[in-house]
């Protein structure tokens, strides 16, 4: 077992992260290096999300200038500034050396890449991998690399070290442990076990959820239904890396002004039958570099946000949603003025003022659009049928109208009417998350509508993919190779024929496959974790669920950050609290496991913008040097 100065589980951008800020740390003041291991399951530098060996096709669903892993004057810290490349400066770099040792992919990907660039996965994976390897390079900081998983944690005497435990028996041993696993996994529900065992009992091909990278979604059988389930940001992904292995022609229309692009088949296809709970895509970011339509709250303003921020009793349901859907309201009419004003009739201004609901909201909507093309209501936004069952045509008629709008709000971002609720959408989830990290909403609300419902809707609308992709999509769906099969999609395995089958009870469509593709996440909310080592914190009472007015969250309970220099009490931020309440002040978690009492961690940095990410990797930084040093001296 060999003794270190800090350990860090997880070897993706928080690791990295803290690994750069202790370097930083350690040459301000001149000190010995830090000895500090880095373990990761698949890979360190990259972590599971960016691996360098996944498929090119792989996107980051972020531009390629709002990506960096180094701090700025943005990001609240008390560490000493180390500045750093970012992703475009680095890729520059890359351009000026003339290549790059992982490979020549990645001076291809650098050439291409500009600010306004969706990059890949991989290619991002390589600039985290580089920046850890500078951070070693500089000498302040000695990396052990282990490629393992931590299943425990155990504690050498009354406020000793802490061995982290490996799977295959590895023990190492340090002050300071941080955990930084990102984006866990959950374990597998009994759906997915069932399907499993009917995938083996009747020789199918089964894809359960997970991370893209570690899945194979690729050959499959041409000119046959597949089955697939989730529409979000993974789904894109498997759809690129898809339509690269079938080599269809994909080309533009001429004369068309939206930009749409139309698939000739190449015969490799199979045919795909999507379904999920909402039936439809996520929303399309617009196209890199061009100008959206720009939101100014006037409801739901910053001072608003602050008068409730003092509270802790705010319903979002009763309280915010409905201030939000007004302003989605607003600047849906406002945009839909602009771009079509034979559609809009009466004054809904003043109307959308006095309404109180998310009723009176959509009573103004209908009564303000007189052309069927642009009528909508707020409910549609995660209910597209706004839960009525609906017949084929009707269904036909809503996925060729959402073709249309997605074509519009990528070709006109500025003007379109469902781009600017997007926009909206995108401006407004912040003070939302404010308003959480701020405790302002009551434990129900917070359980009920925040995370029951609101993230998943405004990560449908203000995260989607690059634009590129869902053009993809779009023309895959009006060449026939994708088929829509509804909202609230049930799947199962029929026993009698022995094949998957996907039903929606809302546009009564059935299809049946011997494929079944999950390219939805397995996102492991922390109470369902299969993280061993989370697991078994949780399990020994070592940690507990961060709750709300007695209602649990979805993630670890942690102490808030504090950016002070003073290290009297070295537990001083996002430390592990135990299911008796008392704080581990050598255990420090950081982002997703703990995202509960760490809201915006989830997010990768950007320059300029302050960066709960970074800031938490600098707090975890000043722990592990301030006990090394608290070592030392004794």
């Amino acid at each position: 077992m060999r003794a270190l100065d800090g350990i860090i589980v997880g070897g993706g951008p928080r690791g990295v992260a803290t690994v750069l800020r202790s370097a930083a740390r350690v040459a301000a003041d001149g000190r010995a290096p830090l000895r500090l291991a880095v373990i990761d399951a698949l890979a360190v530098g990259s972590g599971g999300t960016w691996l360098i060996d996944q498929p090119g096709e792989y996107l980051n669903n972020t531009q390629a200038d709002a990506t960096t892993v180094h701090p700025d004057e943005s990001t609240p810290m008390s560490g000493p500034a180390a500045p750093g490349p970012d992703l475009v400066q680095w890729a520059r770099s890359v351009v000026d050396a003339g290549g790059h040792r992982v490979g020549p992919w990645v001076l291809q990907e650098a050439r291409a890449l500009v600010g306004a660039t969706f990059p890949s996965r991989r290619l991002q994976g390589v600039y985290f991998r580089d920046q850890l390897e500078a951070a070693i390079a500089s000498g302040h900081v000695e990396v052990e690399e282990i490629h393992g998983r931590v299943v425990d944690f155990e504690r050498v005497g009354e406020g000793g070290d802490v061995v982290t435990v490996l799977a295959d028996g590895r023990r190492l041993s340090a002050p300071t442990v941080v955990l930084a696993q990102g984006m866990v996994q959950a374990r597998r529900t009994p759906e997915v076990t069932a399907l499993l065992e009917a995938a083996e009992r009747f020789a199918l091909r089964y894809v359960e959820p997970g991370m893209p990278a570690e899945r194979d979604y690729t050959a499959l059988p041409a000119g046959q239904s597949v089955l697939v389930r989730g529409l979000g940001a993974n789904f894109f992904d498997v759809i690129g890396q898809l339509a690269a292995e079938w080599g269809g022609a994909l080309g533009s229309v001429p004369g068309d002004p939206t930009g749409r692009l139309r698939y000739v088949p190449s015969g490799r296809e199979p045919h795909l039958v999507v379904g999920s709970r909402r039936g439809v895509p996520y929303r399309s970011k617009p196209d890199g570099g061009r100008a959206v339509r720009p939101f100014t709250p006037r409801w739901l303003t910053p001072e608003h946000v602050a008068d409730l921020s003092a509270r802790s009793d705010v319903d979002f349901a009763a309280e915010v949603w409905p201030l939000m859907a007004r302003e989605f309201a607003r600047v849906y009419l406002e945009a839909l003025t602009e771009l079509a004003p034979e559609a809009i009739t009466g004054d809904w201004l003043s109307g959308l003022g006095a309404a109180q609901t998310q009723d009176e909201v959509d009573a103004v909507l209908e009564a303000a659009i007189g052309d069927p093309r642009w009528t909508w209501t707020l409910d549609e936004l995660h209910r597209p049928t706004v839960g009525d069952a609906v017949s084929g045509a009707e269904w036909d008629a809503m996925v060729a109208r959402l073709v249309e709008d997605e074509l519009g709000s990528l070709s006109v971002p500025a003007g379109h009417p469902r781009a600017a609720v997007n926009g909206a959408m995108g401006a407004l989830r912040k003070q939302v998350g404010r308003l959480t990290k701020l405790g302002a909403f009551h434990g129900t609300s917070l359980a009920r509508d925040v995370l029951g419902w609101f993230d998943g809707d405004s990560l449908a609308l203000a995260s989607g993919p690059p634009a590129d992709r869902v053009r993809l999509v779009l023309a895959l769906l009006e060449a026939g190779v994708i088929e829509l099969l509804g909202p609230e999609t049930v799947v199962e395995a029929d026993e009698h024929e022995g094949v998957f089958r996907a039903a929606s009870p809302i546009t009564g469509r059935v299809a049946t496959a011997r494929v079944l593709l999950e390219t939805r996440m397995s996102k492991g909310r922390i109470p369902e974790t299969d993280d061993p080592l989370l697991r078994s914190l949780l399990d020994s009472g070592r940690a507990r669920i961060h709750t709300v007015d007695g209602v649990p969250t979805q993630s670890l309970e942690a102490t808030g950050a504090e950016y002070a220099e003073d290290t009297e009490h070295l537990g001083s931020g996002h430390n592990l609290i135990a299911a008796d309440g008392s704080v581990d002040p050598s255990v420090i978690v950081l982002g997703i496991p703990a995202q509960s009492t760490q809201p915006g961690s989830a997010i990768g940095a950007s320059p300029g913008v302050p960066s709960p990410l970074l800031a938490g990797a600098d707090v975890a930084a000043k722990q592990i040097v301030a006990r090394m040093r608290a070592g030392v001296a004794a």
